[in-house]
């Protein structure tokens, strides 16, 4: 049983504020996070897996400890990955665990909330319906008809992963959020038993947890945060304007919808930063 695992930060055990993300903060939550990553990895052998692959995805995606990483499981680190959050993903695994989610820009007052590229985006819809990374990421998973069966974040993004994902996906909150950059967080001891139970709960069960599949055509709204973003989208002539800050993309294929997604997401950050 080959299991996949794609790990943002955000959602991690001890994070709480974007400070814990920079400056001496980091290198604590560096160890936190790939703590929770191997309690992940523990559950996941302890229920039969036989191959582990953990996609950093976070930021510069070299945040986990490849040092302090449980030996049986295999590390993609770095950017400049086509598939971003989900690199590695194919038809051969079994199940998807999300650990270190968090919640889609706007829901609530969810711990960082945002949405893939936080400095580019406002909101991002999928077929009409706003969604964040735990719907996308899913939908890629879903593509090559592999489930995502476990979440670990913050409680908003917990109810959110069921919402899109169905109430059979197993999920853990290890904070509850008060503020964007506030969290009632829980102690590393007990948010890692916590993971570890639930991925090992997460794989006995599932023949009971079915891949989020979207139908195409697929496409992707995507409003950004100003207007030259959207503008300079549109040198690729599948982007279609809808408003001053507002693009669309779309494809019959799942993957390919993406692509162009990430594509603009990429080109509105160089954007922002005046490069074009």
């Amino acid at each position: 049983m080959k299991v996949y695992i794609s790990v943002d930060m955000e959602g991690g055990t001890g994070v709480a504020s974007a400070k814990h993300m920079s400056d001496a903060g980091y290198a604590r939550m560096c160890k936190l996070l790939t703590q929770d990553v191997n309690a992940a990895i523990a559950g996941a052998f302890e229920a039969g897996a036989t191959e582990v692959l953990v996609n950093d995805a976070h930021g510069s995606m070299t945040n986990i400890l490849i040092e302090e990483l449980d030996e049986r499981a295999t590390l993609i680190s770095g950017s400049n990955k086509p598939l971003l959050q989900m690199e590695g993903i194919d038809e051969t695994f079994d199940a998807v665990f999300f650990i270190g989610y968090h919640a889609h820009e706007g829901n609530e007052d969810a711990v960082m909330n945002h949405t893939i590229y936080g400095t580019v985006i406002t909101e991002i819809k999928r077929n009409g319906v706003v969604v964040g990374e735990t719907g996308i990421n899913a939908g890629i998973a879903g593509a090559y008809g592999v489930p995502v069966v476990l979440v670990v974040g913050d409680d908003v993004v917990c109810r959110e992963a069921k919402s899109i994902l169905g109430e059979e996906v197993e999920t853990v909150t290890v904070k509850q959020a008060i503020d964007r950059y506030a969290a009632k967080l829980l102690p590393p001891k007990r948010s890692y038993d916590l993971i570890k139970a639930a991925a090992k709960r997460s794989l006995e069960r599932l023949s009971e947890i079915k891949p989020h599949r979207v139908a195409g055509p697929v496409e992707f709204e995507i409003t950004t945060k100003l207007t030259s973003m959207a503008h300079m989208c549109t040198l690729f002539p599948s982007v279609e304007r809808r408003g001053p800050k507002v693009i669309a993309v779309k494809d019959d294929c799942y993957l390919a919808a993406y692509k162009q997604l990430l594509g603009c997401l990429i080109i509105s950050g160089a954007t922002a930063r005046g490069w074009l």
